[in-house]
């Protein structure tokens, strides 16, 4: 178990250094210019979670707030730990595809463009889907007893709730565009058969 603690560290230590690009461009949002930034507790409530989670994962790593593992079950912390690496790095792979059309929040930026490239072209909001797996990889890796039911009942439908309020607003902006990419590409998860 010492081993996936260990591992786990260092998986969080290179998602947080990978997610530093995203901390500098989110910076970049809060003073440069926009056409629109919703007003919505939908802004801060879901990354205030994923701060809270994240916070747990460091603690998890400390053995504070975890369940003792049997041996038996030990392959379930290995496929959290797996789950846990690929969520982070998809993660950063997707912010670090949207380039400059990246924020923190939820906004159109004056010159924003409609990212359909890269992972975006399978799922249209991989950046939500890849820190929830991640997440939950993480809290099922350390045996976390805080971090799985957080992100069962709350991390997940906030995210979900804020990606359809970030939908609302790339149709108004994107119009045609959007809602033609809308229909070839799945919302989560991929649209199969077409």
């Amino acid at each position: 178990m010492d081993a996936i603690r260990i591992l786990s560290g260092i998986i969080l230590f290179l998602s947080l250094a990978g997610n530093m690009t995203g901390a500098k461009k989110g910076l970049k949002a809060a003073v440069s210019q926009y056409k629109e930034k919703p007003k919505s507790y939908l802004q801060k409530v879901p990354p205030n979670i994923s701060a809270s989670i994240l916070l747990l994962i460091v603690l998890g790593i400390f053995n504070i707030g975890t369940i003792s593992i049997n041996e038996k079950y030990l392959i379930y912390n290995v496929i959290g730990l797996i789950l846990f690496a690929l969520g982070s790095f998809l993660q950063v792979h997707s912010f670090k595809t949207m380039g400059n059309n990246y924020s923190q929040e939820i906004i159109i930026f004056n010159k924003h463009q409609l990212v359909t490239s890269g992972i975006y072209k399978i799922i249209r909001h991989p950046q939500y889907l890849f820190q929830i797996i991640s997440d939950l990889g993480a809290g099922i890796a350390l045996g976390s007893y805080l971090i799985v039911p957080i992100v069962i009942i709350l991390e997940i439908p906030l995210f979900v709730k804020r990606a359809y309020l970030e939908e609302k607003l790339l149709a108004k902006y994107f119009l045609d565009e959007y809602e033609k990419y809308k229909s070839k590409v799945g919302f989560m998860l991929p649209k199969w058969g077409k």
